[in-house]
C-alpha cells in the first residue's frame, strides 16, 4: 500500500487551494503543549485542536508505548502554505480527531531546528519529491521516515484523471497500512533511513584525480552560463523556456562577480548586473517600502511570494554593495540604501538584534499589505497628474497584474528609458518620484502589517552584519559600520556562552524575558564568522578578526570530521538523530561547509596563520570530487578555492 500512497502524494506535491467551505472549526478554544514554547511558529499552533508535541522524548515515548506512528509537520512563521494547511486541517476538529486518535503529532520550527528539517527534507528528496514547506512526514516511533509530502489539501482532488488523496484520506491510508502490515512499515522505514543516511553523508571522492586549480574554477563558471536566462537574468531551465519560480541566488552571483573581476570575464559580470537590474526594477523588490520578497513566482521577477526573509535581504545588500564597487551604478546604491532603511525600520530591535522574517499574508490574503487596487491608488494620489506619473512608471499598460484585481508596482522600463521619454535626467526623475513614493508609503502604513517573527537567529544575524559591513565599505558610510558593530556586540553578548559556544535563537515566550536557546549549528558559526570578517575589513579593528578566529576554532573542534574532512552540521555533543549530515550544497544561501572553508582562507590571509591554510586545503581535497561533479552547488567554496590559489601564488 505504501508505494501506491507515495505515487499519489507525488501528484499532490504542489497542489494548492484555499480553505474549503463548510470546514468544521473548533467550537471552543483549546490549548496544547506548544503554549509552553518560545518559537513564534509553534505558538501559532498552541490553540489548535490537534494535540501537538514539540520535538522531544515525550512524544517519542508516547508513540512507543501506544504503538503509534508519528506525524511530523515542519514549517516556519512566515510560510503561507503552512498557514493554509493549519486553517484547513490542523484547526479542523474532524481532522484533529483522526490525528489525535491514531498518531502522535509533532510540530517543528525549521528556523529553530534546521537539523531536523535537513534530515526529513532529504528523506522527502530521496523519495523523488521536490521539497517545500510545510514538510509533512510520517515516522516510526524511533524517528525513521516512512512517507511524506509538502502541503496536502484536506479533501481528495482529481488530477489528470486520477483521484489524488487529500490529507484525511492519507491519514486513513497510513493508519490502515500500519494496522494491516506492520512488517511492511518496518521494511519501508529501514529502506528510507538507509537512503536518507547515504544522501546526507555523501561526498563525491575525487581529490586524487581532481586538480585544485584555475581550470576547475573556470569550468564551474562555464557551467553556470549554460543555465542563465539572458533576457531576465537569474537561472532556470532553458528547455522549459525558464518557466516556473525564480529565486534570487546570491551565492552564484557572488561567485560570478568574483570570477569576472579576477579573470576579466566581462560576460560573467554582465550576468550579475543583468540579474541585479531586473530584480531591482521588478515586483520582487518592494518599490515603496524597500527590501526584497522571498522569490518571484514567474520568470520576470514581477509577481513575488510576498514573505520577507532576513537572510535574503542580508545577502542581497552585500551583493549589491559589491556590485556597486565594480560598476558604480547609482541604482545599486539606491537599492542598498532603501533596503537597509527597511531593515532598520522593520527588522531591527531597539538593542540592535535582527528579526528573522515577515509573513506573506495579512488576514489570510497573500500580499495584501503590498498590492494596490486602482481605487486605492487613486485615493492615495488624488492629484491626477501625480497619479498618471506614478502609473506611467509602475503600472505597465494600466493592467492589473495580480489575481486580476491588484497592481504590483514595478518599473515598466529601465529608469534611464523613462527619464528619456519624460525629457528628464535620472536624478530629476527620482527627485519627482520620491515624494510620491513617500505618499504611497504613508498611506500603506495605515494598513495592518504582516506578522513579524521577532526571534533572532545567529546565522542570519551574521549574514546581516556582513551586509551592513560591506555597505559601509562600499559607500564609506559610518552609520552602516555602527549598525554592524552594534549587532555583532549583541550576538556575542547574548548568544555566546561563557564556554565560547554559540546558541541558535534569541527571543521570548509571551510574558517572559527573552533568552538565548538551542545549540548552534555549523551555519551559525560560519555565518557569524563571515560577518565579523567583513566587519574587520570595513573597520580595520582587529577585535573582529580575533572574534572570528575564536568562533572558527570552536567550530573546528566541535563540528570537524578529523578523519576524512568536512564539517558536520551538528556538533559532536548534539542530540543524536538517526542520521548526521554535512551541509555542503549552496542554494539560496551558501552551505555551512562552503562558508566555513572560505572563512579559513580569509583568516589565513588576514592573520598570516598557516594552520588555517592547512585546514582549508584538507577540506578542499575532501570536496574536490563534489566540486567537479556538482559545481553550481559549490560556488561559494569555489570562491574560497580561487582566493586560496591567489594566496598560494603570492607565497
Amino acid at each position: 500500500m505504501l508505494p501506491r500512497i507515495l505515487f499519489l502524494l507525488m501528484m499532490l506535491a504542489f497542489c494548492t487551494e484555499d480553505a474549503q467551505a463548510g470546514e468544521k472549526k473548533p467550537t471552543t478554544k483549546t490549548t496544547n503543549r506548544l503554549a509552553k514554547e518560545t518559537s513564534p511558529y509553534l505558538l501559532m499552533h498552541a490553540h489548535n485542536p490537534t494535540n501537538w508535541f514539540a520535538w522531544g522524548p515525550e512524544a517519542f515515548d508516547k508513540a512507543r508505548k501506544e504503538g503509534k506512528l508519528i506525524f511530523l509537520s515542519i514549517g516556519y512563521s512566515s510560510c503561507f502554505w503552512c498557514h493554509v494547511m493549519e486553517r484547513e486541517s490542523f484547526n479542523n476538529e474532524a481532522v484533529a480527531k483522526v490525528l489525535n486518535d491514531h498518531f502522535v503529532c509533532i510540530k517543528v520550527d525549521r528556523e529553530e531546528r534546521p537539523d531536523i528539517d535537513q534530515i526529513y527534507m532529504t528523506a522527502l528528496n530521496v523519495q523523488g519529491q521536490r521539497g517545500g514547506w510545510p514538510l509533512s512526514m510520517f515516522l516510526t516511533a524511533d524517528a525513521r521516515p516512512l512517507v511524506g509530502g509538502t502541503y496536502w489539501p484536506r479533501e481528495d482532488k482529481k488530477i489528470d484523471g486520477e483521484v489524488a488523496p487529500g490529507f484525511i484520506t492519507i491519514l486513513k491510508s497510513v493508519q490502515t497500512a500500519m494496522k494491516d502490515d506492520p512488517k511492511a512499515i518496518e521494511r519501508q522505514a529501514d529502506k528510507m533511513a538507509a537512503m536518507t543516511t547515504r544522501a546526507l553523508e555523501s561526498a563525491v571522492p575525487g581529490f586524487a584525480i581532481v586538480s585544485l586549480d584555475r581550470d576547475l574554477v573556470k569550468a564551474i563558471a562555464e557551467d553556470l552560463k549554460e543555465g542563465f536566462d539572458s533576457e531576465f537574468g537569474g537561472f532556470g531551465n532553458a528547455e522549459r523556456k525558464f518557466r516556473g519560480p525564480r529565486f534570487p541566488m546570491p551565492p552564484r552571483h557572488d561567485f560570478l562577480l568574483h570570477y569576472g573581476r579576477r579573470s576579466g570575464d566581462k560576460k560573467a559580470v554582465d550576468m550579475v548586473t543583468l540579474t541585479l537590474d531586473q530584480m531591482a526594477l521588478g515586483g520582487i523588490y518592494d518599490q515603496i517600502g524597500g527590501g526584497f520578497h522571498r522569490y518571484s513566482t514567474e520568470r520576470t521577477w514581477t509577481v513575488p511570494h510576498f514573505e520577507k526573509m532576513l537572510y535574503d535581504n542580508a545577502q542581497l545588500v552585500e551583493l549589491y554593495s559589491k556590485a556597486y564597487r565594480v560598476t558604480k551604478k547609482p541604482l545599486y546604491k539606491r537599492i542598498v540604501t532603501e533596503t537597509l532603511a527597511y531593515v532598520e525600520r522593520e527588522m531591527t530591535s531597539p538593542d540592535g538584534a535582527f528579526y528573522s522574517s515577515q509573513d506573506a499574508e495579512t488576514h489570510h490574503e497573500e500580499g495584501r499589505s503590498y498590492v494596490w487596487t486602482p481605487k486605492e491608488l487613486e485615493l492615495a494620489l488624488s492629484n491626477k497628474a501625480e497619479l498618471e506619473f506614478v502609473k506611467n512608471i509602475y503600472v505597465a499598460e494600466n493592467k492589473l497584474n495580480f489575481e486580476e484585481k491588484y497592481y504590483i508596482l514595478r518599473w515598466t522600463k529601465d529608469p534611464s528609458e523613462v527619464a528619456k521619454e519624460l525629457k528628464l535626467t535620472e536624478a530629476e526623475l527620482h527627485a519627482k518620484l520620491d515624494p510620491l513614493r513617500k505618499k504611497l508609503f504613508v498611506e500603506r502604513e495605515k494598513r495592518d502589517k504582516p506578522f513579524l517573527n521577532k526571534i533572532a537567529l545567529t546565522a542570519w544575524s551574521g549574514l546581516m552584519i556582513a551586509g551592513y559591513a560591506e555597505a559601509a565599505r562600499a559607500f564609506e558610510e559610518p552609520k552602516y559600520a555602527q549598525a554592524a558593530v552594534k549587532a555583532a556586540e549583541f550576538v556575542l553578548k547574548h548568544q555566546l556562552t561563557k564556554g565560547g559556544r554559540l546558541l541558535r535563537t534569541y527571543g521570548a515566550a509571551p510574558g517572559q524575558a527573552p533568552k538565548a536557546a538551542v545549540n548552534g549549528y555549523l551555519e551559525d558559526y560560519a555565518s557569524l564568522a563571515h560577518g565579523l570578517l567583513n566587519l574587520h575589513e570595513a573597520t580595520k579593528d582587529k577585535r573582529w578578526l580575533n572574534e572570528a578566529r575564536k568562533l572558527t576554532d570552536t567550530m573546528i573542534e566541535h563540528h570537524g570530521d578529523k578523519k576524512i574532512g568536512g564539517y558536520f552540521y551538528t556538533a559532536h555533543d548534539h542530540e543524536k538523530l538517526f542520521a548526521r549530515g554535512k551541509d555542503q550544497y549552496d542554494g539560496v544561501q551558501p552551505s555551512g561547509n562552503s562558508l566555513a572553508v572560505r572563512n579559513l582562507v580569509r583568516i589565513w590571509q588576514q592573520a598570516a596563520d598557516a594552520r588555517y591554510e592547512k585546514e582549508a586545503e584538507r577540506h578542499f581535497k575532501y570536496f574536490a570530487g563534489s566540486m567537479k561533479g556538482f559545481g553550481s552547488s559549490f560556488v561559494t567554496m569555489t570562491v574560497a578555492l580561487d582566493m586560496y590559489l591567489d594566496g598560494r601564488k603570492e607565497k
